[in-house]
């Protein structure tokens, strides 16, 4: 592996597609760590012409800059090299954080429906006390539905003036 040397931050080229991926949290943690220890690990940079291409390192370069340094630690790496970096999954401290992220979202996916479930739960018994409680007051009111008294409700004035001359009512 090449010996890091210190390269100017200024001539440092961040292609596009990179510049994208910046996490501004990611940078503040990476330059706190920076001032406390500072930075333990080189950036990699090939040569394109006369500037140099930053191959890996976005986050620790974006936290030289916001330090307000002027060069940063790195290594020159052949255009081949940068061409066949390890894939995103190959990478073991992506695949640890895959797994950590896969947990985590099985964890909160268990929270949620837990808390449905209660959720659910909580409805049904308030549905069923308030089917008890229109159920009794249907009995107890034989006005409330004509369906439940002993006598259906007739239809028709002529059939209501039937039912009650059947009674002993008056019309």
């Amino acid at each position: 592996m090449p010996k890091p040397e210190s390269f100017p931050i200024e001539k440092i080229f961040v292609p596009t597609k990179q510049k994208k991926a910046i996490k501004s949290e990611t940078v503040a943690e990476i330059a706190e760590s920076i001032l406390d220890i500072g930075q333990q690990e080189p950036i990699s940079v090939r040569l394109d012409g006369d500037r140099l291409v930053l191959v890996q390192g976005l986050h620790r370069l974006e936290a030289c800059k916001a330090l307000g340094e002027t060069t940063i630690l790195g290594v020159l790496v052949p255009a081949e090299l940068a061409q066949s970096k390890p894939q995103l999954a190959e990478r073991p401290e992506v695949e640890a954080e895959r797994i950590k992220m896969a947990r985590l979202k099985q964890l909160r996916l268990e929270k949620e429906a837990a808390e449905a479930s209660t959720a659910a739960l909580r409805g049904v018994s308030a549905t069923e006390s308030s089917r008890t409680r229109s159920a009794k007051g249907v009995r107890d009111n034989p006005k409330a539905s004509p369906g439940r008294t002993a006598k259906a409700a007739p239809k028709t004035l002529s059939a209501w003036i039937t039912q009650q001359k059947g009674s002993g009512g008056r019309y």
